[in-house]
């Protein structure tokens, strides 16, 4: 396996300089597209719920990522607490919205980066990490000179500021952001995520630019972009215009994974939602096969061919 891309940037000398670029934007936060203002180096807390240091729900080694990810020892996963949007079906609700978690050190959450490693994971799996870069960035540096040398996973639901983004070019390795929808009202009322196709598409062409298609060796992936597709029923997420977007705009090898894992958690807090909006019925079932078809029917329009079958 090739030396993943941020050792070249701690042997440069740049990283540190990522590290304080990345800093600046936490005095008046401007880490993701919501530009909160708040002040997370004296405590305060924006839209994430992030404050100055990372906050982390849980890590170890995860078996239910992609087979390129997981590998023989699993994916290094590491559960961010808070996020930056607020999508109602969300299945990990107690960490992102609720903010189950537990405040830590860059020092230590670097010690859970080289503890995964020790433990032969292929990779290490910041998952909802886009609130956290600056503090991931100095973790990174530590890390590395600590002696961590697997890639990075960016495990985004894609509400990221290109700015932010591209602070971490030549530190991720491998991203991982979700193509939730392709109409503007669907993400304002299921994610509270205004502006979010453009900001999606913007940030996902940002990821190719930096990363490119995925590349997988000996079945494991060393570098490159794996997007995420989860449809819904009613085709809520509008998967015609996504693929598009990918087939069109990003790349015809991109390797996308067509989820049908959706179902409604009848625990979580929003059902009075149906009540205040209709046409999202749908939600309350779980998808079809044929909606299932036909969103894979819709990638191969466009010419995509890696990641679903």
């Amino acid at each position: 396996m090739n030396a993943p891309s941020y050792q070249a940037l701690l042997v440069s000398g740049e990283l540190p300089e990522r590290v304080m670029c990345a800093r600046a934007l936490l005095s008046s936060c401007t880490v993701c597209p919501r530009h909160c203002g708040v002040d997370r180096t004296n405590g305060e807390r924006g839209y994430c719920g992030g404050g100055f240091l990372p906050e982390v729900s849980g890590y170890g080694p995860h078996f239910g990522e992609e087979p390129p990810l997981v590998g023989s020892h699993g994916s290094g996963t590491i559960f961010f607490s808070g996020c930056t949007m607020r999508c109602i079906f969300c299945q990990n609700y107690e960490i992102s919205q609720l903010r189950h978690g537990t405040e830590v050190s860059c020092e230590r959450l670097a010690g859970m980066m080289l503890e995964l490693q020790d433990r032969r994971c292929h990779n290490i799996n910041l998952v909802s990490p886009g609130h956290f870069v600056p503090q991931i960035l100095e973790t990174v540096f530590i890390a590395a000179g600590e002696g961590l040398h697997i890639p990075l996973v960016y495990n985004t639901g894609t509400y990221d500021s290109i700015e932010t983004l591209r602070l971490l070019d030549g530190v991720v390795d491998i991203y991982m952001p979700d193509a939730k929808y392709g109409r503007e009202e669907i993400a304002r009322a299921l994610s509270d995520a205004p502006g979010y196709p453009a900001i999606m598409q913007e940030a996902i062409i940002e990821m190719q630019r930096q990363a490119g298609d995925l590349v997988v060796r000996d079945g494991v992936a060393e570098r490159g972009l794996n997007i995420r597709h989860l449809v819904l029923p009613g085709d809520l997420a509008d998967s015609d215009l996504v693929m598009k977007f990918i087939g069109e705009r990003v790349s015809k090898d991109a390797y996308v994974n067509i989820m049908d894992q959706y179902h409604w958690n009848r625990s979580l807090p929003h059902q009075e939602f149906l009540t205040q909006f209709s046409g999202f019925e749908p939600l309350l079932r779980g998808i079809t096969d044929k909606e299932y078809r036909y969103a894979v029917e819709c990638a191969k329009k466009y010419g995509l061919h890696r990641g679903f079958s």
